[in-house]
Protein backbone atom coordinates (compact mmCIF):
# COMPACT_ATOMS: atom_id res chain seq x y z
CA UNK A 1 0.00 0.00 0.00
CA UNK A 2 1.36 3.52 -0.45
CA UNK A 3 2.18 5.89 2.02
CA UNK A 4 -0.58 8.23 2.68
CA UNK A 5 0.41 11.83 3.43
CA UNK A 6 -1.36 13.84 5.87
CA UNK A 7 -1.29 17.22 7.74
CA UNK A 8 -2.39 18.18 10.86
CA UNK A 9 -4.13 21.58 11.48
CA UNK A 10 -4.83 22.65 14.67
CA UNK A 11 -3.66 25.60 16.58
CA UNK A 12 -2.41 24.41 19.99
CA UNK A 13 0.89 22.89 19.68
CA UNK A 14 0.91 20.47 22.38
CA UNK A 15 -2.06 18.84 20.75
CA UNK A 16 -0.40 18.34 17.39
CA UNK A 17 2.48 16.91 19.11
CA UNK A 18 0.50 14.65 20.71
CA UNK A 19 -0.99 13.99 17.94
CA UNK A 20 2.14 13.20 15.65
CA UNK A 21 3.18 10.68 18.04
CA UNK A 22 0.17 8.60 18.91
CA UNK A 23 0.31 8.04 15.09
CA UNK A 24 4.09 7.91 14.33
CA UNK A 25 3.93 3.52 14.69
CA UNK A 26 1.84 3.57 12.12
CA UNK A 27 4.41 3.58 8.83
CA UNK A 28 1.81 3.68 6.24
CA UNK A 29 1.45 7.41 7.51
CA UNK A 30 3.80 10.03 6.86
CA UNK A 31 3.14 13.57 8.05
CA UNK A 32 3.99 16.47 5.49
CA UNK A 33 2.92 19.50 7.60
CA UNK A 34 1.43 21.25 10.52
CA UNK A 35 -0.56 24.40 10.55
CA UNK A 36 -2.45 26.71 12.94
CA UNK A 37 -5.10 28.33 10.76
CA UNK A 38 -6.44 27.71 7.65
CA UNK A 39 -4.09 30.46 6.02
CA UNK A 40 -1.26 27.96 6.96
CA UNK A 41 -3.13 24.72 5.74
CA UNK A 42 -3.70 26.32 2.24
CA UNK A 43 -0.19 27.18 1.88
CA UNK A 44 0.88 23.58 3.27
CA UNK A 45 -1.52 21.88 0.84
CA UNK A 46 -0.05 24.25 -2.37
CA UNK A 47 3.22 22.45 -1.29
CA UNK A 48 2.97 18.71 -0.42
CA UNK A 49 -0.61 17.87 -2.02
CA UNK A 50 -1.35 15.73 1.09
CA UNK A 51 -4.01 12.69 0.94
CA UNK A 52 -5.93 13.97 4.11
CA UNK A 53 -6.09 16.87 6.31
CA UNK A 54 -7.06 16.57 10.53
CA UNK A 55 -8.44 19.36 10.80
CA UNK A 56 -9.79 21.55 13.94
CA UNK A 57 -13.02 24.01 13.85
CA UNK A 58 -12.02 26.54 16.04
CA UNK A 59 -8.83 28.09 14.59
CA UNK A 60 -7.51 31.77 14.74
CA UNK A 61 -8.24 33.60 11.35
CA UNK A 62 -9.20 31.55 9.09
CA UNK A 63 -11.47 28.57 11.08
CA UNK A 64 -11.96 25.07 10.38
CA UNK A 65 -14.90 25.47 8.57
CA UNK A 66 -14.15 27.92 6.07
CA UNK A 67 -10.78 26.13 5.18
CA UNK A 68 -12.63 22.91 4.62
CA UNK A 69 -15.10 24.84 2.33
CA UNK A 70 -12.04 26.35 0.31
CA UNK A 71 -10.13 23.35 0.32
CA UNK A 72 -13.26 21.40 -1.26
CA UNK A 73 -13.16 23.66 -3.91
CA UNK A 74 -10.11 23.84 -4.84
CA UNK A 75 -8.53 20.56 -4.01
CA UNK A 76 -11.67 18.15 -4.16
CA UNK A 77 -9.57 15.12 -4.02
CA UNK A 78 -8.34 15.80 -0.39
CA UNK A 79 -9.85 14.26 2.33
CA UNK A 80 -10.96 16.05 5.24
CA UNK A 81 -11.11 14.37 9.02
CA UNK A 82 -12.52 17.29 11.18
CA UNK A 83 -10.85 16.41 14.65
CA UNK A 84 -12.19 18.67 17.36
CA UNK A 85 -13.65 19.02 20.92
CA UNK A 86 -17.43 19.71 19.43
CA UNK A 87 -19.57 17.23 19.58
CA UNK A 88 -22.70 19.34 19.38
CA UNK A 89 -25.44 17.77 16.15
CA UNK A 90 -25.18 21.17 14.43
CA UNK A 91 -21.75 21.06 13.40
CA UNK A 92 -21.54 17.61 12.67
CA UNK A 93 -24.92 17.53 10.18
CA UNK A 94 -23.80 20.88 8.64
CA UNK A 95 -20.10 19.65 8.69
CA UNK A 96 -21.00 16.49 6.32
CA UNK A 97 -23.53 17.82 4.23
CA UNK A 98 -20.24 20.85 3.31
CA UNK A 99 -18.21 17.76 2.20
CA UNK A 100 -16.13 16.63 5.00
CA UNK A 101 -14.95 13.11 4.84
CA UNK A 102 -15.48 12.54 8.48
CA UNK A 103 -16.03 13.38 12.14
CA UNK A 104 -14.13 12.66 15.23
CA UNK A 105 -13.52 13.97 18.93
CA UNK A 106 -10.35 15.17 19.96
CA UNK A 107 -10.50 12.15 23.00
CA UNK A 108 -10.44 9.14 20.08
CA UNK A 109 -8.47 6.94 20.77
CA UNK A 110 -5.31 6.72 18.43
CA UNK A 111 -6.55 3.45 16.32
CA UNK A 112 -9.72 4.88 15.42
CA UNK A 113 -7.69 8.06 14.25
CA UNK A 114 -6.13 6.05 12.24
CA UNK A 115 -8.05 3.83 11.04
CA UNK A 116 -10.52 6.93 9.98
CA UNK A 117 -7.31 7.86 7.71
CA UNK A 118 -7.46 4.81 5.79
CA UNK A 119 -11.17 4.25 5.74
CA UNK A 120 -11.30 7.52 3.91
CA UNK A 121 -8.43 6.94 1.95
CA UNK A 122 -10.32 3.93 0.82
CA UNK A 123 -13.80 4.66 0.67
CA UNK A 124 -14.02 7.92 0.78
CA UNK A 125 -15.80 8.26 3.82
CA UNK A 126 -16.00 7.10 7.81
CA UNK A 127 -18.63 7.67 9.56
CA UNK A 128 -18.49 6.02 13.36
CA UNK A 129 -21.28 5.41 16.20
CA UNK A 130 -21.52 8.95 17.31
CA UNK A 131 -22.29 10.32 13.62
CA UNK A 132 -24.42 7.82 12.97
CA UNK A 133 -26.27 7.99 15.90
CA UNK A 134 -26.38 12.20 15.42
CA UNK A 135 -27.56 11.10 11.70
CA UNK A 136 -30.24 8.57 12.80
CA UNK A 137 -31.43 10.88 15.00
CA UNK A 138 -32.01 13.74 12.66
CA UNK A 139 -33.65 12.01 9.59
CA UNK A 140 -36.28 10.76 12.72
CA UNK A 141 -37.02 14.25 13.73
CA UNK A 142 -37.41 15.51 9.93
CA UNK A 143 -39.18 12.38 8.78
CA UNK A 144 -37.49 12.59 5.84
CA UNK A 145 -38.07 9.91 2.48
CA UNK A 146 -39.26 12.02 0.04
CA UNK A 147 -36.40 12.85 -1.73
CA UNK A 148 -36.94 9.85 -4.27
CA UNK A 149 -40.07 11.37 -5.74
CA UNK A 150 -37.68 14.32 -6.71
CA UNK A 151 -34.46 12.32 -7.90
CA UNK A 152 -35.65 9.06 -9.93
CA UNK A 153 -32.94 6.50 -9.55
CA UNK A 154 -32.50 3.35 -11.74
CA UNK A 155 -31.76 -0.01 -10.28
CA UNK A 156 -28.80 0.06 -10.96
CA UNK A 157 -27.49 2.87 -9.57
CA UNK A 158 -29.66 2.04 -6.09
CA UNK A 159 -27.57 -1.57 -5.99
CA UNK A 160 -24.72 0.69 -6.06
CA UNK A 161 -25.51 3.10 -3.95
CA UNK A 162 -26.52 0.00 -1.44
CA UNK A 163 -23.14 -1.37 -1.59
CA UNK A 164 -21.61 1.98 -1.49
CA UNK A 165 -22.85 2.40 2.06
CA UNK A 166 -21.81 -0.83 2.77
CA UNK A 167 -18.25 0.55 2.58
CA UNK A 168 -17.25 -0.94 -0.10
CA UNK A 169 -14.16 -0.28 -2.54
CA UNK A 170 -14.78 0.11 -5.87
CA UNK A 171 -13.37 -3.14 -6.96
CA UNK A 172 -14.93 -4.74 -4.57
CA UNK A 173 -18.45 -3.63 -5.88
CA UNK A 174 -17.26 -4.01 -9.39
CA UNK A 175 -16.51 -7.82 -8.70
CA UNK A 176 -19.87 -8.06 -7.04
CA UNK A 177 -21.93 -6.79 -9.89
CA UNK A 178 -19.95 -7.88 -13.29
CA UNK A 179 -18.73 -4.49 -14.16
CA UNK A 180 -15.51 -3.11 -14.48
CA UNK A 181 -14.25 -1.14 -11.84
CA UNK A 182 -14.32 2.21 -14.47
CA UNK A 183 -17.97 1.50 -15.18
CA UNK A 184 -18.83 1.55 -11.32
CA UNK A 185 -16.36 4.95 -10.67
CA UNK A 186 -18.06 6.21 -13.52
CA UNK A 187 -21.47 5.29 -12.18
CA UNK A 188 -20.78 6.78 -8.75
CA UNK A 189 -19.51 9.71 -10.08
CA UNK A 190 -22.39 10.38 -11.89
CA UNK A 191 -24.66 9.46 -9.22
CA UNK A 192 -22.65 12.80 -7.36
CA UNK A 193 -23.45 14.80 -10.00
CA UNK A 194 -26.72 13.87 -10.25
CA UNK A 195 -27.91 14.19 -6.70
CA UNK A 196 -26.01 17.29 -6.32
CA UNK A 197 -23.77 16.12 -2.84
CA UNK A 198 -19.78 17.04 -2.86
CA UNK A 199 -18.68 13.39 -2.42
CA UNK A 200 -19.14 9.73 -1.60
CA UNK A 201 -20.07 10.95 2.14
CA UNK A 202 -22.63 12.85 0.37
CA UNK A 203 -23.93 9.79 -1.41
CA UNK A 204 -24.27 8.28 2.12
CA UNK A 205 -26.24 10.68 3.71
CA UNK A 206 -28.60 10.90 0.83
CA UNK A 207 -29.44 7.27 0.57
CA UNK A 208 -29.83 7.30 4.68
CA UNK A 209 -32.33 10.14 4.43
CA UNK A 210 -34.33 8.76 1.31
CA UNK A 211 -34.58 5.41 3.16
CA UNK A 212 -32.47 3.62 0.54
CA UNK A 213 -30.37 2.44 3.62
CA UNK A 214 -31.33 2.47 7.39
CA UNK A 215 -28.83 2.25 9.79
CA UNK A 216 -28.63 -0.29 12.23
Amino acid sequence: METIKYVIADDHAIFRQGLRYALADDHQLKLVGEAENGNALLEIIKRQEPDVILLDIKMPGMDGIEAASKIHEQYPNIKLLMLTTYDDEHFILHLLELGINGYLLKNSDPNEIKRAIHTVVDNDYYFNNMVSTTMLRNMNSRKAGTGLNAIKLNDREIEILKLICQEMKTSEIAAQIFLSPRTVEGIRTNLIDKLGVKNTAGLVLYALKNNIVNLK
